[in-house]
């Protein structure tokens, strides 16, 4: 019989904060990997949910998390094909995280993952 050892760790952090974590953990599991610059951009992103892209895209060169508005836009395409964002509409596109990641936003949130960590090949 095995013997499971707990961390049980609270933390307080600003939904900033949490946001970038459950980016994180996603595509930790799913094994994609992400820039800060690109965990920054979607967790600015998941706060303007449905955004047109023209304007997001001057709001990240705006708040100066890419230098241009055309390398937030390289960011965005990026991230669009690892399937972490959604582009909708013809002309005028707006742009949403993807709503595999499930991020929650706004109020107060508490994240509760049990993770079990096993030694054997088995998940």
């Amino acid at each position: 019989m095995a013997i499971v050892k707990k961390v049980d760790k609270k933390v307080k952090v600003s939904i900033d904060e949490t946001i970038k974590y459950q980016i994180l953990t996603y595509c930790f599991f799913k094994k994609i990997q992400i820039s800060n610059s690109d965990l920054i951009f979607l967790a600015e992103l998941a706060k303007n949910d449905g955004i047109e892209l023209t304007r997001f895209c001057s709001l990240l060169a705006d708040k100066k998390i890419f230098k241009t508005t055309q390398s937030a836009r390289n960011a965005v395409t990026k991230a669009e094909k690892k399937t972490l964002i959604i582009k909708n509409g013809a002309s005028r596109k707006t742009v949403s995280i993807s709503d595999k990641i499930n991020v929650q936003t706004k109020g107060l949130v508490l994240l509760d993952f049990k993770i079990l960590g096993n030694e054997s090949k088995e998940t």
